[in-house]
């Protein structure tokens, strides 16, 4: 599934890792297609429309939803926005329609509500994940969801709403982390605006990959000055 332009998220991990001299090579998974342990290194699921998200959930319970688990138990990283979020938790219950079984990666559920949260959306990052991804501490991004996404105790909350809705409109939270998995409405991209949170995702990979290093450093001030003007345009909106 991909929406909203999110493939830049993974145009942006691939550029960033190749300025570093990293050799990537992207693989799409397609319905149909089974993951098996060690195939990547990262992952990145997108978003997509109920129709979408219903073809797309029902393969997951093929067995691909029991690798992904098991895939960010070992450590590998994972990215997922809106639809792809959705339903890597409990469930997804539609408008109109069955309930959508998630993978259950994430503690928590989504339910259709009735007003769109359209707008763009900024957070400040938890305390635990900030102290590892570094400064900034906020991420900005662009949301646009009718799904209200509830988190359960064993799941950490991706960071507090600065300006927007985020998980549900009701409790200021945003996005869930599990281990190094990543849940979220930021569009956007949401990557490319935030350079520190590729970068962690990146060495987390290099570490799933037996890689660990330190990443060298990258000229961010055009990334940084778009990630403080997209910040200012969301507290001026808010």
């Amino acid at each position: 599934m991909n929406l909203y332009g999110d493939r830049g998220n993974i145009l942006t991990l691939q550029r960033r890792a190749q300025w570093r001299g990293i050799e990537v090579s992207v693989r799409e998974i397609s319905v149909g297609d089974r993951l098996a342990r060690g195939d990547f290194d990262i992952y990145f699921f997108g978003g997509g429309q109920d129709q979408s998200q219903d073809i797309v959930g029902e393969d997951l319970q093929r067995g691909n939803g029991e690798m992904l688990i098991h895939e960010v138990n070992r450590g590998v990283p994972l990215l997922s926005i809106c639809g792809g979020y959705q339903l890597l938790g409990q469930y997804y219950q539609p408008k109109i329609g069955p309930q959508i079984p998630g993978v259950g990666l994430f503690d928590a559920y989504t339910v259709a509500g009735d007003k769109r949260m359209v707008g763009n959306l900024s957070l400040r990052m938890d305390q635990q994940l900030k102290d590892e991804v570094g400064e900034p501490d906020t991420l900005v991004g662009f949301e646009n969801h009718s799904g209200q996404t509830f988190l359960g105790s064993s799941v950490t909350p991706l960071g507090t709403v600065i300006t927007g809705s985020g998980n549900n409109g009701q409790d200021h939270t945003e996005g869930a982390v599990y281990h190094h998995a990543i849940g979220c409405y930021l569009h956007g991209s949401l990557l490319p605006k935030n350079p520190q949170l590729t970068d962690w995702l990146l060495k987390k990979a290099l570490q799933a990959s037996g890689q660990d290093h330190d990443l060298s450093r990258i000229d961010d001030h055009f990334e940084l000055t778009a990630h403080r003007k997209a910040l200012q345009r969301a507290k001026e909106v808010g």
